[in-house]
């Protein structure tokens, strides 16, 4: 009941400052579920604070070459189909 109640007075309080346009919506809620995630590890002691940090700066960056080449291949589907 606690974690549901933290996790709708956060959206509560999203509402209350006017973040209304989606995309900020959407930013804040996986702010507050990044960082919810982040604490249950530090509490599990599974990895140090530095490493969790070096672990987060490799995930994004693959999630960055990810996303370039799912933009390359698109492009070149596109390309094949005209």
């Amino acid at each position: 009941m606690s974690k549901s109640k933290f996790v709708i007075d956060k959206l509560a309080k999203l509402f209350e400052q006017g973040l209304i346009s989606y995309r900020d919506l959407s930013s804040e809620i996986l702010n507050i579920l990044k960082s919810k995630r982040d604490e249950v590890i530090f509490k599990m002691k599974l990895t140090s604070k530095e490493e969790t940090e070096i672990l987060n700066k490799r995930v994004e960056n693959l999630e960055k070459k990810i996303q370039k080449l799912e933009k390359n291949y698109r492009k070149k589907k596109s390309k094949k189909g005209k």
